[in-house]
């Protein structure tokens, strides 16, 4: 069997093991004589199934009790919408913090419910940093909105701050890369597609007392507090993706849990910046030193020429995925939890090898 090198932002690489075992029971659930495709979201086996997947999530982040944990569709994308949908009413202000395109993204939806007050002190320096304190409006603010981690531009919040008004977060990229508290976090929410399992499902951890003030007055398939209230089986689930992503929560559980990958991330992320350093005159990080993500690590050569150069000898070593986001272009090697530390090996080798032929 062959096994490339896989650095794709999103769809991502899978643990080897979790295909294995959903190859194994692809046809035959657990003597069902079913796959899980096939059987009703209603049933028995698919209930222990979902209710399995709820519980190692909530155990593997430490999801306080009074928290929901939702299986939705449509993307962290749907989540820019219902977000402000449920929580921002037209004479009040959210305010969201840009530090990247997604929160670009995510701003456009909110503008469509309510007064958005936007800190784009991170836009001004081209994404390339963090914000180190966050600017608050003089209006009350209903929630602050953030994505914790930006793929398109390789920054990451090194800690969640600390704010007063509720803390929404966009955790797509880097939910379960590490430890979260959520001590300030009103709503957490991600799309399963690059730490957390295949695409078709979107996890939202949303705090009680926050959903207890979500506006009832929105289409009944966009409420928070419907699929709360039917937990999350208020119409058919994505019922493959969840079972996978139980699969992947377990592969995590026996790797450390989430301290272990916050471990190896972080290890994977050191190889390729060490020789994005030791060689400052060929690469060019975008992010940084201070605001460096540990899932997406993000550079160009020191010209178009090269980065085509080294973006061809790339996909020849069967490196998949390194090209940059097309509406930035350059190299993104993305290091979600199932990329091993042997592929960031490799590709950090193939760096250095790089580097040492066009000196």
């Amino acid at each position: 069997m062959r096994r490339i090198d896989n650095f794709n932002a999103g769809p991502s690489a899978l643990p080897l093991p979790v295909l294995e075992r959903v190859r194994e029971e692809l046809l035959d659930y657990q003597g069902t004589g079913m796959s899980v495709m096939e059987m009703s979201h209603r049933s028995r086996e698919y209930e222990a199934i979902h209710d399995a997947a709820e519980a190692k999530l909530r155990k593997l982040l430490q999801v306080p009790d009074d928290f929901r944990v939702l299986f939705l569709q449509g993307g962290a994308s749907l989540q820019f919408s219902m977000v402000p949908m449920n929580f921002l009413n037209t004479d009040e202000t959210a305010l969201y913090v840009l530090t990247g395109s997604w929160s670009e993204k995510a701003v456009k939806e909110a503008q469509r419910f309510g007064h958005v007050a936007v800190d784009d002190q991170a836009k001004q320096t081209g994404y390339t940093d963090i914000p180190a304190q966050i600017q608050m409006p003089a209006a009350p603010v209903r929630y602050v909105h953030l994505t914790s981690n930006n793929t398109i531009y390789g920054t990451q919040w090194q800690t969640l701050p600390a704010v007063d008004p509720p803390l929404v977060v966009d955790m797509s990229s880097d939910i379960l890369s590490r430890p979260v508290d959520f001590n300030h976090i009103a709503v957490a929410y991600a799309g399963a597609q690059k730490n957390l399992g295949p695409s078709g499902v979107t996890v939202v951890i949303a705090r009680d007392a926050f959903l207890d003030s979500a506006n009832r007055e929105v289409p009944t398939m966009l409420s928070y507090p419907v699929h709360a209230k039917q937990r999350s089986l208020y119409n058919t689930p994505p019922t493959f993706a969840i079972y996978m992503m139980g699969l992947v929560l377990d592969w995590i559980e026996e790797n450390g849990g989430v301290a272990g990958m916050a471990e190896r991330n972080r290890e994977k992320a050191n190889l390729l910046y060490r020789v994005i350093d030791e060689y400052p005159d060929l690469f060019q990080g975008h992010a940084k030193v201070g605001a460096r993500s540990d899932m997406n690590v993000t550079f160009r050569l020191r010209d178009e020429a090269l980065t085509a150069e080294f973006l061809e000898q790339a996909k020849a070593r069967e490196f998949v995925g390194v090209k940059g986001h097309r509406s930035v272009g350059g190299c993104r090697v993305s290091l979600y939890n199932a990329v091993s530390v042997e592929s960031a090996a490799r590709f950090a080798t193939f760096m250095e090898d790089f580097a040492r032929a066009h000196r």
